[in-house]
């Protein structure tokens, strides 16, 4: 299940919205969320439900270990760890090694053919720094399993994000209140994600998966410029808008989350980027393996590498291709280099976004490749591909639609901070008058969302 499905929209939202206010005390308001979490979670992936779970109890067993006084602590720790890693490295890349080891030494070891568990990237991270979190400061966790349970499994962010600590809503899952203002704003805060996704990232992502689907004769330098502005364009409102319902989400049932995306096309450096970019992810790669690494504090050298072995990771923890790995490593690279030629402490408004934005382009590219050959026939086509043929001509035109254009328009307009603009602007003049655009402007959105889910009940999130 899916935020953007109208089974979401039209019965399980509806069903706990409702429940979730007639149900009294907070204790049964926890265990609804739990109950409804898991049928969100089996819906998609009811198979893999055995494993979400399990995951929860090493992990809250585990916390109850890393507080208990003596040398166990540590081994409980460590234990916990390879538990997490060695679930997800099982699920999400055992085919990835062993296709390696394949065509390295030229085996023929089989394929294990394992589906990807829905949200493990996330729910396994989410498990990790409880414990890790615990065992820095055993007054932080909790003896109770449901909590443990509610914190992982809670379904606004299980599936794909923002990465909560259980630091930041621990007091929220033991008090909590639903005040009609939370609830509003939760509730046009989702609309405005759902609207991110239906119609600016699908529209966008149609042109891309187009474009990428081409072959090297078919492309020219029209078309890969296009299908790169497109997928850049689509991947942010696709990630961004499902961060904004599932704040939004939280917002409606007493949860505060923090932002996960923060504008990151304005960015000036590509560190500024990462600053604002999948914002949760970073910091915890930054708490969790950079600071453990040894950060910046053991010699010039060991900053620069833990800072390539963070963002190899980072590509890593995307999916099991070279692509991701390879384009983690290219961030990684020019952080790098504006750390060593001090650009990450200089503004430089117009030439560091420019930069910054070519860098992002280029290694979104590599990210949506399928092959590193298919990357590099679009990185050709988008530097030498001036020869315009028929072939290319004719499918430049086909990924032409009257709406192309426009939402292009839309997209980059929305991209930057117009909205918050705007908003605070109305604000300063008449609060009330800016409350009712914005409410109108919700209903306005809905309605256009609602349109495209009468054609089709599923729309998958990249």
């Amino acid at each position: 299940m899916v935020f953007s499905s109208a089974v979401f929209l039209f019965i399980f939202l509806p069903v706990i919205f409702i429940l979730y206010r007639l149900v009294p005390g907070q204790k049964w308001k926890n265990w609804l969320l739990i109950l409804f979490s898991l049928i969100f979670y089996s819906f998609g992936s009811l198979t893999y439900l055995p494993l979400l779970l399990f995951s929860v109890l090493c992990n809250y067993i585990a916390g109850l270990l890393v507080v208990r006084p003596g040398k166990g602590r540590k081994a409980a720790l460590v234990a916990a760890v390879i538990v997490n890693l060695t679930l997800l490295g099982t699920f999400k890349y055992l085919d990835f090694l062993i296709g390696n080891i394949n065509t390295i030494f030229g085996t023929a070891i089989p394929l294990a053919g394992i589906t990807l568990p829905i949200g493990i990237s996330f729910f396994t991270f989410q498990g990790m720094s409880y414990v890790i979190d615990t065992y820095r400061n055993p007054e932080s966790g909790t003896k109770s399993f449901p909590k443990v349970l509610l914190y992982i499994s809670l379904f606004p962010q299980l599936v794909a994000g923002p990465i909560v600590k259980y630091l930041d809503v621990s007091q929220q899952i033991d008090q909590r209140s639903c005040t009609p203002e939370l609830t509003s704003e939760g509730i046009r805060r989702f609309i405005v994600g759902l609207s991110k996704k239906l119609l600016l990232a699908n529209t966008l992502g149609l042109v891309a998966d187009q474009v990428f689907a081409l072959t090297s004769a078919q492309l020219d330098i029209r078309s890969a410029w296009l299908g790169a502005v497109c997928y850049m364009l689509q991947i942010y409102f696709d990630f961004s808008g499902y961060s904004d319902m599932a704040i939004g989400l939280g917002k409606m049932f007493g949860f505060s989350f923090y932002e996960n995306f923060r504008h990151p096309y304005c960015s000036a450096s590509v560190t500024e980027f990462w600053r604002r970019w999948h914002i949760s992810l970073s910091s915890w790669f930054r708490e969790y393996l950079y600071i453990p690494l040894g950060g910046n504090r053991k010699g010039a050298f060991r900053t620069k590498l833990n800072l390539l072995i963070v963002f190899f990771c980072t590509g890593l923890w995307h999916g099991a291709n070279w692509t991701f790995v390879l384009w983690g490593l290219w961030h990684g690279v020019f952080r790098l280099l504006e750390n060593v030629t001090g650009l990450d402490k200089k503004h430089l408004p117009v030439i560091g976004r420019v930069y910054t934005m070519l860098v992002v382009l280029l290694g979104f590219v590599l990210f949506r490749a399928d092959s590193l050959s298919q990357a590099g026939t679009m990185f050709a086509a988008m530097f030498t591909g001036f020869s315009i043929t028929t072939a290319s001509n004719a499918a430049f035109w086909n990924l032409y639609s009257p709406s192309l254009f426009p939402t292009l328009i839309a997209a980059v307009v929305c991209a930057l901070p117009v909205g918050p603009w705007l908003h605070e602007r109305m604000l300063n003049r008449s609060k009330g008058t800016a409350q009712a655009l914005v409410c109108s402007g919700a209903l306005v959105l809905l309605v256009f969302d609602i349109l495209p889910l009468a054609a089709t009940s599923f729309s998958r999130f990249m």
